[in-house]
């Protein structure tokens, strides 16, 4: 399956601390709250790991609002792209939905290819997950580049200061290596250079570390890396280190 590098919703106001304790429940493998002998004899509840998931989501600020991603329902520009959706879908179809019925179905839906943070929305994706989930997978054809620990320390869960500090520190090493060997116009480059006349992305998004990127692609993807989580850090988002 390989990494995928989520970025987790941030806390609301009022709810940091909380959020805190219940990110060291689910990513660094605190134990669940238990009842006592004393609670248990006094008839104290504890919450079960389902309710702790629904508190979790519900003290949570998504990534989508950070990305500024328009909201069927919310938003006009959205609510274009899920009319043009409906009649690519269903126009050659014998059985469609009312466009009513259609419309109420994805109602709140985020559209993350109409965002407007760029920096949260990577070129390096996994066909399986949202648009702003970073395929952390190409980090593997990075080491020979930027070294073992670098790489990972992707596979490790942090909070949104993690990020930040682990984007920083990648930043500083890919803006080295681009002075050193005059690529520093990868920086601000926003898609990957070409692989045979296409992305990297297009190509390889699910392969496990045998891609042979060129210097030049291997520091994009740490560029890009780095942007993506300097970006999420910075506005208060960790992210779930999936595989």
């Amino acid at each position: 399956m390989g990494l995928d590098m989520r970025p987790l919703g941030k806390p609301k106001p009022g709810y940091e601390k909380r959020f805190s304790e219940l990110f060291n429940i689910f990513f660094r493998e605190e134990e669940y709250p238990k009842p006592t002998f004393w609670g248990k004899l006094f008839g104290k509840k504890y919450p079960t790991e389902e309710e702790l998931t629904q508190e979790w989501f519900d003290i949570q600020i998504p990534s989508y609002e950070t990305i500024k991603a328009p909201r069927v329902g919310r938003d006009k520009e959205a609510d274009e792209w899920a009319k043009e959706r409906y009649h690519e879908k269903y126009d050659d179809s014998d059985e469609k939905p009312t466009f009513e019925e259609f419309m109420k179905h994805i109602n709140g839906y985020y559209v993350i290819e109409l965002a407007k943070e760029l920096d949260g929305v990577p070129k390096y994706i996994s066909p399986m997950e949202d648009e702003n989930v970073f395929r952390g997978e190409f980090l593997r054809d990075c080491i020979d580049l930027i070294g073992e620990d670098l790489v990972n320390e992707a596979w490790e869960s942090k909070t949104a200061d993690e990020a930040l500090d682990y984007g920083n520190r990648l930043m500083a090493v890919a803006e080295a290596i681009a002075k050193k060997h005059n690529m520093e116009y990868l920086k601000d480059q926003r898609m990957p250079p070409e692989e045979d006349g296409k992305e990297p992305s297009e190509l390889t998004a699910l392969y496990v570390g045998d891609a042979n990127f060129s210097m030049e692609e291997q520091l994009h993807v740490v560029f890009s890396l780095a942007k993506w989580l300097i970006f999420y850090g910075k506005n208060g988002h960790g992210y779930h280190a999936y595989y």
